[in-house]
């Protein structure tokens, strides 16, 4: 393994609005997060679910910045619970 794999992770995320007839207007964001590397995959229905997801890809990374540090920058841009 070279540096980059072990210090670089990819993920892909789809969001899509899901509404019944019945809720014109007021449907709910959906959505699915893969680690690319590994393929493991989970869907959520709240941003917040995101850095909890990378999380433990982080954790296990040999070099980088703290998982702290990281999860203070993924909730400023995906506040919630």
């Amino acid at each position: 393994m070279n540096l980059l794999e072990t210090t670089t992770h990819s993920f892909v995320i789809k969001i899509w609005l899901e509404e019944t007839a019945d809720e014109a207007g007021r449907g709910r964001w959906r959505g699915r997060i893969t680690h690319v590397g590994s393929r493991k995959h989970c869907y959520f229905e709240e941003l917040v679910d995101i850095p909890r997801f990378v999380s433990p890809f982080v954790e296990e990374m040999e070099h980088g910045p703290s998982l702290r540090r990281l999860w203070r920058k993924l909730r400023f841009y995906f506040p919630g619970r």
